[in-house]
């Protein structure tokens, strides 16, 4: 039921992979709605999101508004798509918004909820030691993540794997269960699946100073933290009041060694040979 009209919400680069999937499938978007343009860089130049970006390059219609205010909202309306898409959106649906479409509004979650609702399911199935994460297709609810269960799919995490590799497997993932799952699901041949709150864990939003590792701390946990925010905050611990952001460790025989280091102000080093 490609004819049914949607709009689609996101504005990182998992957003623009997930609509370039979509596009090339022939899900073509009546509406795209994204972030405002942000200072970016050292110079604090202001940049489109990467969805704006690749809307404005595939000639759709984009918006970025400032909040889901009702004008906002009124805009959306006049579109009267039949459904939504959200990934990565970043602003809180209001349940007004939400009731303008009929077939409701989908959003990929990166975990298998009820697990780990929240701003960073990724790096909080890493920090817990999972053995497996996966992505849920769920019908978007005024609660966070609380939404009914239309589809998952999981996958395995391997025991070197990082944030790194992790999310391009995820986000990949994703954006080949919602091709998959569409067709069946607008044609009204899958019944969402409520989900048990009883069951539901959080994801917290993650600040700079989660990174800070001591050494003398256990190494299954320096190691979980280094693979979970590997490609975000990272990580980093002090040597001489000096801070030193980890480039690179492993986890042998039962240690966690640090292998290369950016000392504060300085180059990127061998830490092994000091």
């Amino acid at each position: 039921m490609n004819n049914l009209s949607f709009a689609y919400f996101g504005t990182p680069r998992v957003s623009s992979e997930t609509l370039a999937t979509l596009l090339q499938n022939n899900f073509i978007p009546k509406i795209v709605i994204s972030s405002p343009d942000a200072p970016r860089g050292r110079g604090l130049v202001l940049e489109s999101s990467e969805v704006k970006k690749l809307a404005l390059e595939k000639n759709l219609e984009v918006i970025t508004p400032e909040k889901l205010d009702p004008e906002t909202i009124a805009l959306i309306r006049e579109k009267n798509c039949d459904y939504a898409i959200v990934v990565a959106y970043g602003k809180i649906f209001p349940k007004e918004l939400i009731e303008l479409f009929p077939k409701g509004v989908l959003n990929i979650h990166y975990s298998l909820l009820p697990k780990y609702r929240g701003a960073t399911p990724l790096e909080s199935a890493l920090l817990a030691g999972e053995k497996e994460s996966g992505v849920t297709l769920q019908k978007m609810a005024v609660s966070v993540d609380a939404g009914d269960i239309i589809t998952q799919k999981p996958t395995p995490i391997a025991e070197t794997e990082t944030a790194k590799e992790l999310r391009p497997r995820l986000i990949a993932l994703g954006a080949e269960l919602l091709v998959e799952t569409l067709p069946a699901y607008l044609n009204g041949e899958i019944k969402p699946i409520i989900q048990d709150a009883s069951l539901a864990t959080r994801a917290y939003k993650i600040k700079k100073e989660d990174g800070l590792l001591d050494l003398n701390d256990s190494a299954e946990k320096n190691w979980l933290k280094y693979r979970a925010y590997a490609d975000s905050i990272g990580t980093y611990f002090f040597e001489n009041n000096k801070r030193m952001k980890i480039t690179s460790a492993e986890f042998a025989k039962g240690e966690f060694r640090v292998l290369r280091v950016i000392p504060e102000g300085k180059k990127e080093v061998d830490y092994r040979s000091r």
